[in-house]
């Protein structure tokens, strides 16, 4: 049986890791760290990226979106949300690259939230109806959440 460089190379580098292939014993290897718990609950976390480039080359202002987050995203997560301005691209259905500013809301709610997933919905289907959108990103993922 040939055993390939690849397997022979990280075998001397498992070997010089453990002090030159030497048997290491139980005295010789630190005590792991103590790794605390943190504090908190698991949540979800949705970001919802909206972009403001409009297909008439206008772009949705600053006033017409916090309109918008008082009118549409305020009313759907009162407890609190928090938004982020950056600038972003994507590759649109028409294929041509488009660069525009984005308003990124991060919304953190409570799995036992049944409400959130149409509340969310609803938003991205709003805005993309309202400025001609023709999509909102939409980002999930799971946290470790505390107040």
């Amino acid at each position: 049986m040939a055993i390939s460089r690849r397997t022979l190379a990280a075998t001397a580098a498992a070997a010089a890791v453990l002090g030159g292939g030497a048997a290491a014993s139980a005295s010789d290897t630190p005590a792991a760290p103590q790794v605390q718990q943190s504090p908190g609950e698991l949540w979800k976390r949705t970001e919802l990226f909206f972009g403001t480039g409009k297909p008439d080359g206008t772009e949705v202002t600053d006033k017409e979106f916090a309109a918008f987050s008082d009118r549409e995203i305020t009313p759907a997560f009162p407890d609190g949300f928090t938004r982020l301005d950056g600038s972003g691209q994507w590759r649109g259905g028409s294929g041509v690259i488009v660069r525009e500013h984005t308003h990124v809301v991060v919304l953190l709610y409570p799995f036992a939230d049944r409400d959130a997933e149409r509340e969310i919905e609803g938003l991205r289907a709003d805005y993309e109806k309202q400025f001609q959108q023709e999509s909102v990103l939409r980002s999930d993922s799971v946290e470790k959440v505390s107040f």
